[in-house]
């Protein structure tokens, strides 16, 4: 199964579509960004998608069900973008160190501004909806996850220092990485968010 089509719900499957999903998504996920899920009309995902309200209908069955599509195409997005900045990396703390900078760059000046759905999915809406909670803690994990297997290459590497414990310095970076998100909708310059993750890093060495 594509990414695309996983990102649909079993109710789409077998429905003729008239437009590109993956640009309707991508329109999806600015207005659902920048206003919120409760904040958005099915008037304004038609005009944010380039779509009908009666195509939209056609392929999701409700608007949970096109936030979810977009939720799924950011998250891929977004680690996409990481993988292509982390792909020809040597060491865990270079790893650690190209994510960082791609936070850096996502939480700084206007595209910081923007905000990311994880987040404000997160405060919006996990305290509310299950399967919408489920999907961003599975998410939250697996970032988790990534920065423990790179301190643990890292410690393997001589890159990190082997003295500290490699799941909670993970979390710490999470919360780091998603705080830099939430501190971005300010518009800090690239500069600022550079200082400090550089003293972030230090703690690794």
């Amino acid at each position: 199964m594509t990414q695309k089509q996983a990102s649909l719900t079993a109710g789409q499957r077998g429905r003729p579509r008239e437009f590109d999903i993956d640009a309707a998504l991508d329109g999806a996920i600015a207005v659902f960004t920048q206003k919120g899920f409760h904040g958005v009309s099915v008037s304004d995902l038609a005009g944010a998608m380039k779509v009908s309200a009666g195509s939209l209908y056609k392929a999701f069955p409700d608007k949970q069900a096109i936030f979810m599509a977009a939720l799924n195409r950011y998250i891929m997005l977004r680690q996409q973008q990481v993988a292509q900045k982390t792909a020809a990396v040597e060491t865990g703390y270079d790893g650690i160190a190209a994510i960082l900078q791609v936070y850096a760059e996502l939480a700084s000046g206007a595209v910081g501004q923007l905000g990311c759905l994880v987040v404000a999915s997160n405060v919006e809406l996990a305290s509310n909806d299950a399967d919408i909670a489920a999907r961003i803690h599975s998410q939250l994990c697996s970032y988790e996850q990534r920065f423990v297997d790179l301190i643990t290459k890292g410690q393997k590497d001589g890159s990190i220092r082997g003295d500290i414990a490699p799941e909670s310095v993970a979390t710490l970076l999470v919360c780091l990485t998603q705080g830099m998100r939430v501190v971005g909708k300010g518009g800090p310059t690239l500069a600022t968010m550079q200082q400090m993750i550089a003293q972030a890093l230090k703690m690794l060495v």
